[in-house]
């Protein structure tokens, strides 16, 4: 028997090579099996989730009329759960200075031909400025992992920059953070620094290809990344952040991998991750996403994103300007909770626009457009654009946040936040199409709180934004 235990701390036991590979056989034996999957459907309907064994049943489930419930399941969990809020984001770089070697990354350190950057704090500061002009109220950090030129010194000054500046009626509420696996030290530094989120990619949870695809630098350490999420928490950080890249290894293997680091989280640590991420390989200076032959269609996208709606229904889930616009809005309702908006992958970028001869982006951007046109479109597909970092100040992260989602208070909590965190950015951003279909959108949905006085203290909250009052928050 091997050696499969999701309470292990070593990674090759919680995320094992064994256990998955007998998942992938069990899933192919039964991706036809209507009674096994209606099971599964009924247990999943329950909204306390699934192992990652029956949710890679239903991903494999090759019953039209089964895949139909599946979608439709999906989209009621979401539904159920997060309502018709969208949380907006901005990613932004601080740094592309790596020492790694990673085969499907532009920033590598053999690629000599892009251009390295790394913002001054002044620059970190006209970029938050420009952010926030722009309306943008959550940030993700972003650095290539470089103990010379980015060292943990340089990440924790950078997010005490971001937070200083007040432009105007803008601030920085949220600064969640994207580096490198570091130490327990480290990230209680992280922790003290106010961060939100900090957000990890496991890139491939398959050992072998991991090892391959990272030849060189400090994160060739399989071992050391995978358990960086168990070091995260007991420096203190309870929100976290999980991903794969699809593209670099088989789907499915990558699709049980998420599943049970999610529920290694969960058993370890009595909470799972605050967010699951589903990057996919996308074309990048020195980096031809061709020479990856496990590229996913979008339809299998798709059935990847409502199949882990299902099986981990209280987590958020991201989609980035990786994506199309056209494939962003199929997933939407299948369970996304989190898009960026406005972004630039480039190292700066967003007070002035990169000459073309300095490209410092670590891959080419689907979704172009501004943040307004975004938010626009948003509210025309009938979704509220959130600009909410409540949770996190009041202190509901965590274990905290999750009892919230289960208990159903999100109409009553998360919903006229949304709101009112709208209401500030038509007043002091959006442009006037986009107010006049914002103002239509908050009236109306400020009927559907349930909660008599919660939408009472609400409406009055909006009234004082239109007359100069901000940061409302329930």
């Amino acid at each position: 028997m091997y050696n499969y235990d999701p309470k292990s701390l070593k990674a090759e036991e919680f995320i094992n090579h064994e256990e998955i590979e007998e998942t992938l056989r069990y899933a192919e034996e039964n991706k036809h099996n209507a009674e096994l999957i209606d099971s599964i459907l009924e247990k999943a309907r329950l909204r306390k989730g699934l192992s990652h064994r029956e949710a890679e049943v239903l991903l494999d489930c090759n019953i039209p009329e089964k895949n139909e419930e599946i979608y439709k399941l999906a989209e009621q969990i979401k539904k159920d759960f997060y309502g018709n809020r969208i949380v907006m984001f901005a990613p932004l770089y601080l740094s592309n200075y790596c020492v790694n070697g990673c085969l499907y990354c532009p920033y590598h350190a053999k690629n000599k031909h892009i251009c390295r950057k790394k913002l001054t704090q002044d620059e970190v500061r006209q970029e938050v400025i420009a952010l926030q002009d722009m309306g943008h109220k959550r940030l993700a950090i972003e650095a290539g992992e470089d103990p010379v030129n980015n060292p943990l010194e340089y990440i924790l000054e950078c997010i005490k920059t971001i937070y200083s500046i007040k432009h105007k009626n803008g601030a920085i509420r949220r600064v969640n953070v994207n580096i490198a696996a570091t130490t327990v030290e480290n990230y209680r530094k992280l922790k003290e620094a106010g961060i939100g989120t900090y957000i990890l990619f496991q890139e491939t949870y398959h050992k072998e290809s991991y090892e391959r695809l990272h030849p060189t630098g400090p994160k060739h350490n399989y071992a050391y990344h995978t358990e960086a999420m168990d070091r995260a928490m007991e420096g203190g950080i309870d929100d976290v952040g999980i991903g794969a890249l699809f593209g670099l290894e088989l789907y499915r293997y990558e699709f049980a991998g998420l599943l049970m680091h999610a529920e290694h989280l969960e058993a370890v640590h009595g909470v799972g991750p605050h967010t699951i991420s589903v990057p996919r390989v996308r074309r990048a200076d020195d980096i031809d996403p061709d020479e990856f032959d496990n590229g996913i269609t979008d339809d299998t996208f798709a059935k990847i994103v409502a199949c882990l709606r299902i099986a981990v229904p209280y987590t958020g889930m991201i989609v980035s300007t990786r994506e199309s616009q056209k494939s962003r809005e199929r997933v939407l309702h299948l369970g996304i909770s989190q898009i960026s908006g406005g972004s630039r992958t480039s190292v700066g970028g967003y007070a002035e626009p990169e000459p073309e001869e300095e490209n410092s982006a670590q891959f080419d951007v689907s979704d172009n457009r501004s943040l307004d046109e975004v938010v626009n479109w948003l509210m025309r597909l009938g979704y509220i654009p959130s600009f909410c970092t409540a949770c996190y100040r009041e202190g509901r992260t965590g274990d905290r946040f999750m009892s919230l989602c289960k208990a159903g208070q999100i109409q009553n909590c998360c919903h006229p936040n949304a709101l009112m965190t709208l209401k500030e950015y038509l007043v002091d951003y959006a442009s006037e199409d986009t107010r006049k279909i914002g103002e239509e959108l908050i009236a109306r949905e400020l009927k559907t709180i349930p909660n008599e006085k919660v939408r009472a203290k609400a409406t009055e909250y909006i009234d004082n934004i239109i007359h100069g009052q901000r940061d409302f928050r329930f």
